[in-house]
């Protein structure tokens, strides 16, 4: 098949699904054609059968705003006809549903059928979807949509709970790619971080404020005076000056790192003995499902599709949005012994596997063949 992904192509979880998905379906034959206004992090190799269109925003003075959805919608139009596309797939709703929706119109009067399934990520429906702004937009470009699918089951609950939406949601889950995550750590890399065998406790987002950051270095200040533990933090975004300024307040500099954004995460996540995921809502939590993937436990809390992802007990912990002393609690649980530590690891990596690529692509295959074929 030709496919058409759109998504945004930024560090968040959308994009990394979205990119991650075209990958494999290049992998499997399939001609995936990537339309964004940036090439995507993940896509910093050539990859055969995997091509890349630009939108490119023209900017006016007759504008404040460059229309970035026209010239999606333009770009969308022009990939459809001359890669003669067989679908159109659009990660995360704002605006990627709606610009579908009117090249699929343009293409119609052209006597091209160009259908498209919307997946919904999480922020699009439970946070900028619900703004009056967007709102009925968004409802009617998901009831034009030839199939609507959520990452989990309580993303599916909250578009039904916020949107009248007519169509069926299937849940079809965020995956990581099981071969690529390591088994054995790199003791180099882990002695670099934690010289003196301290436990390393990992966090990874884009430091917005929904991730709660600061609810990550209040559990590792709490966890520190128990057990000789570092802290990594990687990302960046609004409130990294903010943690910046509370590990000088708190006098713990030395044992906090902040990496920043990097482009490939597995293997520091590999040396991490614990990662924490204190955010106020997730809609999936692909960061915990990584982490599993590692082989390392998650502490988390217990809102959205989080429950789905970190199983209480067995992966990891969950925790009430806020309560810095449960997740304190939890961890040193976890990390009490070398024997805890190492049954909550596999359990881990084991239950990641039930969201291998294996698993989900042929669901998504499924869905290109019902599209095509209607």
């Amino acid at each position: 098949m030709n496919i058409g992904i759109v998504c945004y192509p930024t560090f968040g979880g959308s994009g990394v699904v979205a990119t991650e998905l075209g990958k494999a379906l290049a992998e499997k034959g399939h001609h995936v054609h990537f339309i964004t206004y940036k090439m995507p992090f993940r896509l910093d190799t050539i990859i055969p059968n995997v091509y890349y269109h630009e939108v490119l925003i023209s900017d006016y003075d007759l504008f404040d705003y460059a229309p970035y959805e026209l010239s999606l919608t333009n770009k969308m139009v022009d990939v459809a006809l001359h890669e003669n596309l067989d679908l159109m797939h659009v990660h995360y709703a704002i605006p990627h549903a709606s610009a579908a929706y009117t090249a699929k119109q343009i293409l119609a009067e052209s006597g091209k059928s160009l259908p498209y399934i919307t997946t919904l990520h999480g922020t699009d429906i439970t946070l900028i979807g619900k703004d009056p702004s967007y709102k009925e937009v968004i409802t009617f470009a998901l009831n034009q949509s030839d199939r609507i699918t959520a990452v989990s089951e309580s993303l599916r609950k909250d578009t039904l709970m916020h949107f009248v939406v007519k169509k069926d949601i299937q849940v079809v889950p965020n995956f990581i790619c099981a071969e690529n995550y390591i088994e054995n750590p790199n003791g180099s890399l882990r002695s670099t971080y934690a010289p003196n065998n301290e436990k390393i406790i990992m966090h990874v987002s884009n430091f917005r404020e929904v991730k709660r950051v600061e609810d990550v270095l209040k559990t590792f200040l709490i966890l520190r005076k128990e057990i000789s533990a570092r802290l990594i933090l990687v990302g960046d975004g609004p409130d990294r000056h903010k943690i910046e300024e509370l590990c000088r307040e708190e006098g713990c500099e030395d044992d906090v790192v902040l990496l920043g954004k990097l482009t490939q995460t597995i293997s520091i996540r590999s040396i991490a003995d614990l990662f924490l995921l204190p955010s106020q809502t997730e809609s999936f939590g692909l960061a915990a499902l990584e982490a599993c993937a590692s082989g390392v436990p998650v502490i988390s809390t217990n809102t959205g599709g989080l429950p789905e992802v970190n199983i209480h007990g067995e992966t990891g912990f969950l925790s009430d949005v806020g309560d810095v002393d449960d997740m304190a609690k939890n961890a040193l649980t976890i990390l009490k012994d070398e024997e805890t530590l190492k049954a909550f690891k596999d359990r881990a990596r084991e239950h990641s596997r039930k969201f291998d690529i294996d698993k989900v692509l042929p669901l998504y295959e499924k869905l290109y063949e019902e599209v095509v074929k209607s």
